[in-house]
């Protein structure tokens, strides 16, 4: 549940914090004209991700269950690769937000309504159906069997409402560059125990060889049904029998991208700056 909740909240600040930047660019500029147009993008991108999200769930049910396993571990490695993305370019460009983001807005207004609508539908949209692929694929991974999974996102994305309120109405400061390291850090995590149960779903549907040969056996030691088994389960996809596969493509995605992601420098070689507080980025739209 925390490791969902945690996909909630990372990825609906992302989504807030765009929206915060958006209308309050809007309301300082004194174009409160252009609010409609901006909240119209907003709402269908959030329907669509939503739809996305049940075609996922829903349309998978009805395929046999090599196809559901081979389907659920594609997708899980294709999230695994979206959320590394995400978190990189997050963390690379988290200070320049603002600025991209009044360059996108002041074009969408030279050309009109419809341009308006699609800014805000492709700033918002991204976000959206990334967060959908990859709750899907960590609920995939979970398997638990409850609703828990989807409660923990449901509280992230409210936390997440609640923070970008608190934002935009200059009540909440944050340091930027120490929330997305730390929740990027740890969204990592979660990402490799998503990538291992991909790599055994496509065991499983028989794309991959190795099911059988276990790297370690502990499930008399940690229960899957135990608190303790199910509490590593939710957190980190934590699996007491996995394959030697899994061990592996964990191991190999874990250390270097964790290692790279917490590194001081950028991609590019230079240190890494801390970006203002979130209230500045807004108050200064």
């Amino acid at each position: 549940m925390f490791a969902n909740y945690l996909i909630g909240l990372r990825e609906g600040l992302e989504a807030s914090l765009v929206v915060c930047i958006l209308i309050a660019y809007l309301v300082k500029t004194d174009r409160r004209d252009a609010l409609k147009p901006i909240w119209i993008g907003i709402g269908v991108a959030v329907g669509i991700s939503l739809g996305f999200g049940f075609a996922l769930e829903f349309g998978s049910q009805e395929l046999t269950f090599k196809a559901q396993e081979a389907l659920g571990g594609s997708l899980s490695i294709l999230a695994v690769v979206l959320v590394t993305w995400m978190v990189f370019w997050m963390r690379r460009t988290a200070r320049h937000l603002k600025a991209e983001l009044h360059g996108k807005l002041d074009a969408a207004l030279q050309m009109g309504t419809g341009a308006l609508v699609a800014t805000a539908f492709l700033a918002v949209g991204r976000e959206g159906l990334e967060t959908a692929l990859f709750v899907w694929a960590s609920v995939h991974a979970a398997n638990d069997g409850t609703p828990r999974p989807l409660i923990g996102v449901a509280l992230g994305l409210a936390t997440a409402v609640v923070l970008g309120w608190l934002f935009y109405r200059g009540a909440l400061r944050i340091n930027l560059a120490k929330f997305f390291t730390w929740t990027g850090g740890m969204l990592v995590i979660v990402a490799a125990g998503v990538l291992a149960y991909g790599f055994h779903d496509l065991q499983e549907a028989e794309f991959l060889p190795g099911l059988a040969n276990k790297a370690f056996d502990i499930s008399t030691t940690i229960p899957p049904d135990s608190w303790y088994g199910t509490l590593l389960k939710g957190i980190f996809n934590f699996q007491p029998d996995p394959t030697v596969l899994q061990v592996i493509a964990w191991s190999l995605y874990l250390v270097p991208t964790l290692a790279l992601f917490l590194s001081p420098m950028r991609l590019g070689g230079g240190p890494v700056k801390t970006p203002a507080p979130v209230r500045e980025k807004v108050e200064e739209a």
